[in-house]
């Protein structure tokens, strides 16, 4: 008999019909995230589930969910995923790496040059009708070329923001909880600083580190308040890596002079404050958003899926300690 599985957000129609051809699919072709109940009575007796980085599976889910042998999130990062749970349970957990990381990169660089030329704040400007000609001293913003870009976190999205650099002559500066090779160094041209120095030079700060307990709020009122005030935070990476209500104080007070955000703590029920802040320019979590990608996500999701339901290890197997407790 074929495997059941439940799809929680709309995927593509091309990878919708070959996994009709192999399981028996569910799937939410709405647009509309079910409600938590709704998705915990529809996950009981499925096999697997593809799901989006919106989808808390934790051990309520679990529990609902008895035949469950894997859980394929379409996303990079996992903190939605009780790991330790899904391993009790033998229950695999996978992931989408590698297949978004240009992309993600160009999305931190359009909210790095948004803010610093203040285009969400021009683009109001203009579309009120406010614009009555050229202004000398209007809308001044920062210059990017020749400026120092600070990177937490240098993984393959944080490597590929430090080459993107190279275009605009920036002094590439990262800090990383294990140092790069100087060979890697050498070829992406940048230096390795500590986590102070990184605060205290960067003309822009661009975080590419995945959310934990250990990394949350890893930029507070602390470190806002040790960064230049005409410096720049950009975050692309994880909601909760940012003290928000710290980053909308720094913002008002000018404490920094401007913020790009793609992501937000409890996202989607973000911050209001943030709307009333023109020193800010914001995306709803856009990172991968474009059809490429976005396809190449769920098709890695969906080869996950179907190795780990066929009994073959998954390529990007979250918890191998599952493997050998796996349900069969």
């Amino acid at each position: 008999m074929k495997p059941r599985i439940l799809v929680s957000r709309p995927p593509f129609p091309e990878v919708l019909q070959p996994l009709r051809q192999r399981c028996l699919v569910e799937a939410n072709e709405t647009g509309v995230a079910w409600s938590l109940e709704e998705f915990h009575r529809r996950v009981a007796d499925k096999e697997g589930l593809l799901i989006s980085g919106a989808d808390r599976i934790d051990e309520k889910l679990l529990d609902a969910a008895p035949h469950l042998k894997v859980v394929c999130n379409v996303a990079v990062g996992y903190n939605n995923i009780d790991l330790a749970a899904c391993t009790e349970r033998g229950v695999l957990a996978t992931n989408t790496p590698g297949v978004l990381d240009e992309t993600t990169a160009d999305l931190t660089w359009a909210l790095l040059l948004a803010a610093a030329r203040r285009l969400p704040e021009a683009e109001r400007f203009l579309r009120a009708g406010e614009w009555q000609g050229w202004m000398g001293d209007a809308f001044l913003g920062r210059d990017v070329h020749h400026a120092t870009l600070g990177i937490l976190g240098l993984g393959r999205i944080g490597q590929a923001v430090a080459r993107r650099a190279r275009g605009f002559s920036m002094k590439v500066l990262y800090h990383n909880r294990t140092r790069l090779s100087r060979k890697t160094e050498k070829a992406l041209d940048v230096q390795y600083v500590s986590f102070a120095r990184l605060l205290r030079e960067a003309d822009f700060l661009s975080l590419h580190l995945p959310y934990s307990q250990n990394a949350h709020h890893i930029i507070g009122a602390k470190e806002l308040a040790r960064m230049k005030p005409t410096a720049v935070l950009v975050n692309a990476a994880r909601g909760g890596l940012v003290d928000d209500v710290a980053l909308i104080a720094a913002l008002r007070s000018q404490r920094i002079a401007a913020a790009g955000l793609d992501v937000f703590e409890n996202e989607p029920n973000f911050n209001p404050d943030f709307l009333k802040l023109d020193n800010v320019a914001l995306a709803p979590h856009i990172g991968s958003a474009t059809r490429a990608t976005r396809l190449a996500m769920f098709e890695l999701a969906v080869k996950n899926l179907l190795a780990a339901l066929a009994g073959k290890r998954p390529p990007c197997l979250l918890n191998p300690e599952a493997w050998t407790k796996r349900r069969k």
